[in-house]
């Protein structure tokens, strides 16, 4: 079938997710056709470096063989299996088992899912249903962060805080609550321990307003990754959950961006000794080779249900890819890349992934470095004494990413001028330099853009 054909096809009657539908139609689909490493080539035959892993999960690099050979392997010996009426398959069982031994030790049960969004779904199911079950019907509030993100089910784009998902679609709920986000680069204090004391004492004050006897949990991210890649200082997570716990509010962590070693250990949690109520995982866990989403729960959670359900009756949760053989088959190879060097590799290159990063900060548009493993982000601004930004109406964001693409870049460019990364695991050290170059470059043109030149000037 012919490029053009296909673009016609796919302004006709493909839907893109979190998109400008007519004006996605106006601009037309780039068509990507294979990748290798940190490599995409599209269908015109462009070679680009991707730093952002496809949308954060492309973590084991793309064409890793033995992946693609695992599911290969799983699909002539049994391409599906039910989880349903007592059956299972043996990829699901070794998937869950090894999702417990890696994840944090308060975490002991897992439910699987079709990807992050349906992960948090579950865990707020889950979650309403401890407490009613526990006899504790009244917490119902869920609180989250401002500039969160928790998905895009009905439930879950309530929970995340940008304006995009609740726009037309009635949300947030009522039940569902938002604190300051721990952004130490828009923070009016910058000291680490106050910005971690402020987000204690928000959190208090919330619990407080709404009454503890209906609060049901706290829902954070390590790092805010869709809100803008934003890093709380060490020591943030622990101290949310050590306030969480005091106040006898469930404490749940969104690992759907940070794990597997995107942050540097197998989970951000790691790096602060953090052991979660539930933890939702998603996109590195098959490495976004097929669809798989996972609900870690603790076995306080999974008694409190258990143990209060009628004989007999069920738990009326569940979907029909859960534990799908395939998906679970794929999650087990990727992990042991991850544990075979992978792992070791992302937190080696790291460094030079840094130092491209560091290299840019004396960039007149560039107001703010910050990264923590391979995870990153850049902040564009006007002025840099001011941290001022671009007015909306600019509309920078698809302007940068198209100058990017011509260079043969691509990462995330969000619609406030702050640029996401986070490359492979496989990324090499020529790479993390070639990614500093093309972006310099990039950098160097939208400064050359008159909108911009004028609005540095102002």
């Amino acid at each position: 079938m012919s490029l053009s054909s296909l673009r016609k096809q796919d302004r006709e009657h493909l839907i893109h997710p979190v998109s400008a539908w007519r004006a996605h139609e106006h601009r037309g689909v780039t068509i990507l056709d294979s990748g290798h490493g940190c490599t995409l080539r599209d269908a015109d035959g462009n070679e680009l470096l991707d730093v952002f892993a496809g949308l954060w999960c492309v973590n084991v690099g793309y064409g890793q063989q033995s992946v693609v050979d695992a599911a290969v392997k799983q699909l002539n010996k049994l391409p599906y299996a039910t989880g349903y009426f007592s059956f299972g398959s043996e990829p699901a069982i070794r998937l869950a088992e090894k999702l417990v031994e890696i994840s944090p030790a308060s975490l002991r049960h897992v439910y699987f899912s079709g990807g992050g969004s349906d992960a948090v779904d579950a865990a707020v199911r889950l979650i309403v249903q401890y407490w009613n079950s526990v006899g504790r019907p009244h917490k119902k509030h869920f609180i989250t962060l401002e500039r969160g993100y928790h998905g895009s089910s009905s439930t879950g784009a309530g929970l995340t805080a940008l304006p995009a998902f609740h726009r037309g679609f009635d949300l947030p709920l009522p039940t569902q609550h938002y604190l300051p986000s721990p952004n130490p680069y828009r923070s009016a204090n910058g000291n680490p321990q106050a910005i971690i004391d402020a987000s204690v004492a928000a959190l208090r004050a919330k619990v407080a307003g709404l009454g503890a006897d209906n609060v049901a949990a706290f829902f954070c991210e390590p790092i805010q990754g869709s809100g803008g890649v934003i890093i709380p200082p060490k020591g943030w997570l622990k101290a949310m959950q050590d306030t969480a716990r005091e106040l006898d509010v469930l404490f749940v962590v969104d690992e759907v961006i940070t794990g597997f070693g995107r942050t540097g250990p197998m989970f951000a949690c790691d790096s602060e000794g953090v052991e979660p109520d539930l933890m939702t995982l998603a996109k590195g866990l098959t490495s976004g080779y097929i669809p798989m989403g996972a609900t870690l729960l603790s076995e306080k959670v999974y008694a409190g249900i258990a143990d209060n359900t009628p004989a007999g009756a069920v738990v009326g949760h569940g979907a029909t890819y859960s534990g799908h053989p395939v998906a679970a088959a794929v999650a087990l190879e990727v992990i042991r890349l991850y544990e075979g060097g992978l792992l070791e590799h992302g937190q080696a290159v790291a460094k030079h992934f840094a130092a491209a990063l560091d290299g840019l900060a004396d960039h007149p548009l560039v107001g703010d470095v910050r990264y923590r493993g391979l995870l990153a982000a850049i902040e564009l601004v006007s002025d840099k004494a001011a941290k001022r930004g671009f007015d909306p109406k600019l509309g920078l964001a698809d302007k940068i990413s198209a100058i990017a693409y011509a260079n043969k870049l691509v990462f995330r460019s969000f619609s406030d001028q702050i640029l996401g990364f986070a490359p492979a695991l496989c990324i090499t050290e020529a790479e993390c330099q070639l990614f500093g170059q093309r972006l310099r470059k990039t950098l160097d043109e939208v400064l050359a853009l008159p909108e911009v030149r004028s609005a540095m000037a102002a």
